[in-house]
């Protein structure tokens, strides 16, 4: 089964009536062929930052009906390893991002994103 990460970038431009029409499409696509999925850390991200009842309603209905790919031990692991190739090739992103990409390659996943440090570190 084809999976896609969908990461937090990706998510803000679909909830958001202002986002990105492309990227809004792309997430839209992988919704209704069921190849999205997101993970604990884009979940606490959507969370933080949700605004208002539409975005809580979205979010709830998300943890209903999205797969959740787990982040155990073996996606730490990959985590560690992620951060020490991209600083020793001189790319610094945040732990979240280390984390998210991680997760999806652990999970053999494919990650829509719309941010550059996910652009770097799915390239390691």
């Amino acid at each position: 089964m084809l999976m896609t990460l969908i990461d937090t970038s990706a998510w803000i431009h679909s909830l958001r009536p202002r986002g990105d029409a492309m990227v809004t499409e792309r997430v839209r696509f992988l919704l209704e062929s069921g190849e999205a999925v997101w993970c604990p850390i884009v979940k606490l991200e959507l969370w933080n930052g949700a605004r208002g009842d539409h975005e809580n309603r979205v979010l709830r209905d998300m943890e209903r009906d999205l797969p959740e790919l787990c982040i155990d031990l073996a996606v730490w692991r990959v985590a560690y390893d992620l951060a020490r190739k991209a600083r020793r090739r001189g790319i610094t992103a945040p732990a979240t991002d280390v984390l998210i990409a991680a997760c999806a390659r652990h999970h053999a996943a494919a990650i829509e994103h719309d941010d550059e440090h996910l652009t770097a570190l799915v390239k390691l």
